[in-house]
């Protein structure tokens, strides 16, 4: 028999661990495999051998896995470029040391990049009995075909859950206020967009639309005129007419080719205090809280998470199934509800799901009933958490162990 590797690539989630809690519980009821393997730092560390043995996995470490925040099995920003045949070599070399057939890689984008690319290469050099498989994992929701992505919903329930609270926080003085919430999104405005579910979001800027800063001081100064307070959300990817950012800080490369951004709220705040909109700004970056904070996790996005690395794995008993996503997809009705399908990697891969310029109000006023009626589902639920000495009980990273 056989056996399978499940990885974490890119940025993670508080729900990437349950997607490897679900292909482990699913190989120890229908053992298609005979050892589960955890890859340790994704494509850099399988390429150097470093696997951890999950297969025996207990019910209690697999329940806490669930709940673990971040990349239990360490995560990585390589990326697997088709003209470094040097590293497909190692790569499957790695493979049939340990007899591995199929490999499980959970992320975003550039992760199923990875897979499609793994795919092209086995096909095309006659490799058999190499297998891979993609299984979706972003908080900015940008992968396209998937309904969703998991982490979305777990990353919006915290930031809607945080623009109430300090909502409430902000307006306990008369003082006049401007209060900026600036979300992750380099590309894509689903985070930012999603901090409407509290109710209480005067203005959200999305990076779907170009940054107008007259239109933006304008809204402003409307709402400080009417209540004396105005609550902005941001996102980091919002970009002027030209194509800049309009981040006060900026970086060129995270390791995959990508701009590391922050600073759009202190943008902001810049531009409302030299314009002399308010006599204060407050500015919150979510920064990396938004997508570790498991402890108000969505129990529909935990659980989806869950199902779909067990479907990953029911899928992968088809010699055939390679080079495939398995994403989600919403069955229409009255209740909400999902199925998983599969598609094809190299169609999702290097492609990018904007939030509907349809679904924004002009003058970044808020989102359409169309937008809530998509996002309120998605973070219904929580799932009962295990404590230990006051705090969320959590799987040591296998990586440090």
């Amino acid at each position: 028999m056989s056996n399978c590797l499940v990885a974490q690539s890119g940025g993670p989630s508080s729900v990437i661990n349950a997607t490897v809690a679900g292909v482990v519980k699913a190989n120890q009821l229908n053992p298609v495999y005979g050892t589960v393997y955890g890859g340790l730092n994704g494509i850099e560390g399988i390429l150097q051998g470093n696997l951890v043995d999950l297969t025996h996995m207990s019910e209690m470490e697999n329940r806490i896995l669930r709940q673990t925040p971040s990349s239990a099995l360490g995560s990585c920003r390589y990326k697997l470029k088709r003209e470094n045949v040097a590293d497909f070599e190692k790569l499957i070399e790695v493979m049939e040391k340990f007899d591995i057939e199929t490999l499980f890689y959970t992320g975003g984008n550039d992760s199923m990049d990875t897979v499609a690319a793994l795919s092209e290469y086995a096909k095309a050099n006659n490799i058999q009995g190499r297998r891979f498989v993609g299984c979706p994992k972003t908080v900015d929701n940008d992968l396209m075909h998937t309904d969703h992505c998991p982490g979305f919903a777990s990353a919006a329930k915290f930031i809607a859950t945080t623009a109430m609270q300090t909502w409430l926080d902000v307006n306990v003085y008369t003082r006049q206020e401007v209060f900026v919430l600036e979300t992750m999104g380099r590309d894509a405005g689903w985070l930012a967009a999603s901090s409407c579910l509290s109710g209480i979001v005067d203005l959200v800027i999305l990076p779907e639309v170009v940054f107008d800063k007259e239109i933006f001081l304008a809204e402003v100064k409307k709402c400080i005129d009417r209540n004396n307070k105005c609550y902005v959300v941001v996102s980091e990817g919002v970009k002027y007419a030209d194509g800049t950012y309009i981040a006060a800080g900026e970086a060129k490369n995270d390791g995959f080719g990508h701009a590391i951004l922050g600073g759009a709220g202190n943008a902001l705040k810049n531009l409302i205090l030299e314009a002399g909109v308010s006599e204060r700004c407050k500015v919150q970056d979510l920064s990396t809280a938004q997508r570790c904070h498991a402890s108000e996790q969505s129990l529909v996005d935990v659980e989806e998470s869950f199902k779909l690395g067990m479907s990953a794995h029911m899928r992968s008993m088809d010699k055939a199934f390679t080079g495939k996503m398995v994403g989600v997809k919403r069955i229409e009705g009255d209740k909400y509800d999902v199925e998983f399908f599969a598609i094809e990697a190299n169609k999702v891969a290097n492609f990018v799901k904007g939030f509907p310029k349809e679904w924004m109000l002009e003058n970044y006023t808020g989102i359409t009933q169309e937008a809530y009626d998509y996002l309120r589902p998605l973070i219904e639920g929580q799932p009962v958490i295990i404590y230990e000495n006051g705090i969320p009980a959590y799987v040591k990273p296998y990586y440090m162990k």
